[in-house]
């Protein structure tokens, strides 16, 4: 049975394009780094992403995109998740508290050709706390793994 959540009164069901993960996320413009929801239940999401191959990508440095800048793609795969199992209601800003057994299979992201596969699977969610485990692969390819806890300021 396909998961479907409710965001007003539109239903929400995968795949969602990049209009629909902005208005979900509490980024914009170019620092909206995911194309789109492939899929997600209550527990896991899974989405992909293109903008690593974009000379303009906002986290490259010196013209190189840093593996490590794949957390901010888990992160947003996160807050998404987020999103979409609280009725599809917006996610507020948070931060990261906690960063543990990153892996990273390669040194940057800007020369892998295909799509990035984001996903990242709820450990523990709380009111204001929420931990995950998160994979950023490409083809066959793991390019980096951990384990994140993001804590939402009070409001």
């Amino acid at each position: 049975m396909p998961d479907h959540r409710r965001a007003g009164a539109a239903v929400l069901s995968p795949p969602l394009g990049r209009d629909r993960i902005a208005a979900l996320v509490p980024h914009a413009g170019s620092m909206c780094l995911l194309d789109r929801v492939e899929s997600w239940d209550a527990e896991c999401i899974l989405c992909a992403a293109t903008s690593h191959r974009d000379p303009a990508n906002p986290l490259r440095r010196a013209g190189r995109l840093s593996a490590v800048c794949g957390v901010e793609y888990a992160l947003q795969a996160m807050a998404l998740h987020g999103a979409l199992t609280a009725a599809g209601e917006a996610q507020p800003a948070g931060f990261l508290a906690s960063l543990r057994e990153l892996t990273l299979g390669a040194a940057t992201l800007d020369g892998v050709a295909g799509e990035l596969r984001v996903s990242a699977t709820a450990l523990a969610r709380e009111s204001r706390a929420f931990a995950y485990d998160f994979e950023v692969s490409a083809g066959e390819g793991r390019l980096l793994s951990g384990h994140a806890v993001i804590m939402l300021p009070v409001a």
